[in-house]
């Protein structure tokens, strides 16, 4: 088989989409970015893309570039129906755990997208009152999750790029807070700042 268009892509990404939208319905994709880092907020997007006007190079966020997704977040925000950003902070995280830290910044996205029907990477049962559907590895196969993936990453990574500027020993616009061996370094040698999570640093002073 040959390598996918990015017209097949489109076609088979909006396979989920298109009951809904036939229907007469919006359905906004639901996506966050940021659960493993170290450090930084986990960050949710909603986005309701309209049945028409595609943007055919929307995919995964983790299979478009930085500089893809940099170009195609202004167009998504422009062509989308509504849309939401949920934020869940560091303390959120360190009081809630990750898991329901990353829901609560979902459904504080949902809520101000307001869609009709969500489909949620992954994510089952979430606090909302419209009818929902969980889809397994979502980004890559919903139209509606990979407009959001975009919208939560780039918002996340704009975010540490802004930590890296009050912080910039520890590498934040580099690694966006992930655990590389330069944050490790850095945690090692600096400590750690209140943007730091800290059940999830432990691993980097366990040698010491």
């Amino acid at each position: 088989m040959g390598r996918e268009t990015k017209e097949e892509r489109l076609s088979r990404m909006t396979e989920y989409e298109r009951p809904i939208w036939e229907s007469g319905h919006t359905v906004g994709g639901v996506d966050e970015a940021g659960r493993g880092p170290l450090a930084g907020p986990v960050v949710a997007a909603c986005v309701v893309m309209p049945d028409h006007d595609f943007l055919p190079d929307i995919n995964d966020s983790k299979k478009v570039s930085e500089k893809k997704r940099e170009e195609l977040y202004p167009l998504i925000l422009e062509r989308a129906i509504s849309y939401g950003v949920g934020i869940a902070t560091v303390q959120e995280i360190e009081e809630l755990n990750i898991k329901n830290a990353a829901r609560l910044a979902m459904k504080r996205a949902i809520e101000q997208a307001n869609p009709e029907r969500i489909f949620v990477d992954a994510e089952r049962n979430l606090d909302v009152e419209m009818p929902q559907e969980a889809i397994i590895h979502g980004d890559a196969v919903s139209y509606s999750i990979a407009a959001a993936s975009i919208i939560a990453k780039v918002t996340r990574d704009r975010m540490m790029l802004e930590l890296d500027k009050q912080y910039p020993q520890y590498g934040f616009a580099k690694h966006k807070g992930y655990g590389t061996a330069e944050h490790y370094a850095a945690l090692r040698e600096f400590g750690a700042t209140k943007e730091h999570r800290k059940l999830f640093i432990r691993s980097a002073f366990e040698d010491k």
